[in-house]
């Protein structure tokens, strides 16, 4: 009971001190990340706290289905916040940054982790497949502003919108290195991942998404005032949205990731701009925050005491380098228009965050097969999401204030309509 109590305390505080951090540092270049690493950091430091345990992520089944949580509930806000409506020129950048950028990004880092880390193709493959997602949960700094303000450039934009749908977009690579990994249990694994894996995985994702954003559209916008749900003015409406278009395309086995962002692009079209909107917006951002807020506590108290970078030595040191300042920037520039300013071209090559879903896919990946090297895998993904929060949580902001301070001066407009 006294451990409880005192982790009861503890939650309170960081609560308190998450929602006031950003309000009293909002000057400074430092994001939420950042203080929610280091809390946890000194947490699991702290003598002041025995028998409670803040790094107890020992279990895979734990650190995979709270991550899990956490994405597709920002997943959902990052949709939700998206006013440019679909279309081939519209969302051209993010064409781009799916198209080619993610997987010419996953096989340059599956060079370098069998290079670099001395890693067989199933996990070379895994890890790279990992860390291709850039995280809609850490990049709040770069990403667009709540629905209907406007705040839409082309940088935001391109991020946002990647950031949401690549996240599931890296499974059928998670899938590609699970078969790879159950080579010998099956003669057919390739044609099967194919079929199963790439194509009805995918499209039952869009196609799931697609429907269950528009039939919960109109129950939301489109009954008489008395009956639809936007007449609750609650904004646990968009949890609601997320846990069901997650379970049921799940169900069906189709990328529940993929589904949840297309049923909120989904959702918008019915009703595009009606202020319950920002109502969604605003609790999906709340709840995220707070789930964000636990792992990464807990994540800065593991770091701080040995777990998951067990298996730290020079070659992951030498591999976070080189993913997070040669492979992502590399391939993002090269995949972008030479058309962009260089500025920009070089804010969404360089901006891509490596977060919770890299964890979560890790977690999810070994705990359907086995792969060699694991400890190595852990450590290079918890070294990389550490460096990533940390570095771009201290330069993205400044980043953007150059990038939105020189659309003035050469008379661009920041916003973007759709």
């Amino acid at each position: 009971m006294e451990s409880y109590d005192i982790t009861l305390g503890l939650l309170g505080l960081v609560i308190l001190l998450t929602a006031w951090i950003p309000m009293a540092f909002r000057r400074l270049p430092l994001s939420l990340p950042i203080f929610c690493i280091a809390i946890g950091a000194l947490a699991g430091q702290t003598i002041l706290v025995p028998g409670v345990d803040l790094a107890s992520f020992d279990s895979r089944l734990l650190i995979e289905h709270m991550t899990e949580l956490t994405v597709i509930v920002s997943l959902m806000g990052a949709g939700l916040k998206i006013d440019r409506p679909i279309g081939l020129r519209r969302w051209a950048l993010t064409w781009r940054l799916l198209g080619l950028a993610m997987p010419l990004g996953i096989a340059v880092m599956a060079v370098g982790a069998a290079w670099i880390l001395g890693l067989g193709a199933a996990s070379a493959i895994l890890l790279a497949a990992c860390l291709a997602p850039t995280d809609p949960v850490l990049a709040s700094d770069v990403q667009v502003g709540p629905p209907q303000t406007g705040a839409e450039d082309e940088v935001r934009f391109a991020l946002t919108s990647e950031a949401g749908l690549n996240d599931g977009l890296s499974f059928p690579f998670v899938y590609l290195a699970i078969a790879i990994a159950l080579a010998s249990d099956r003669s057919d694994w390739f044609a099967h991942w194919l079929l199963v894996d790439v194509l009805w995985r995918l499209l039952a994702g869009v196609v799931m998404g697609w429907i269950i954003g528009k039939v919960l559209g109109f129950a939301t916008f489109r009954l008489p005032k008395g009956a639809s749900l936007a007449r609750t003015g609650d904004g646990f409406v968009a949890l609601g949205i997320t846990c069901l278009a997650y379970s049921l395309t799940e169900l069906v086995h189709g990328y529940g990731f993929v589904a949840v962002f297309v049923a909120a692009l989904s959702f918008r079209t019915v009703e595009r701009h009606h202020e319950f909107h920002r109502e969604l917006h605003d609790f999906s951002e709340q709840i995220e925050r707070l789930l964000m807020m636990v792992l990464l506590v807990c994540f800065g108290a593991a770091v701080s005491i040995g777990q998951f970078i067990a298996e730290l030595d020079w070659r992951v040191v030498a591999f976070t380098l080189f993913v997070l300042a040669i492979a992502r920037p590399a391939t993002g520039w090269v995949s972008l228009p030479s058309t962009l300013p260089k500025g920009e071209r070089a804010a969404i090559a360089v901006f891509g965050i490596r977060g919770l879903g890299s964890i979560y896919y890790l977690a999810f990946a070994t705990g359907i097969a086995g792969f060699e090297e694991v400890g190595v895998m852990w450590s290079a993904v918890a070294l990389i999401v550490l460096v990533s929060i940390v570095t771009h949580g201290l330069t993205v902001t400044p980043a953007m204030r150059w990038l939105d301070r020189r659309r003035k001066i050469d008379g661009r407009s920041v916003d973007v309509k759709p």
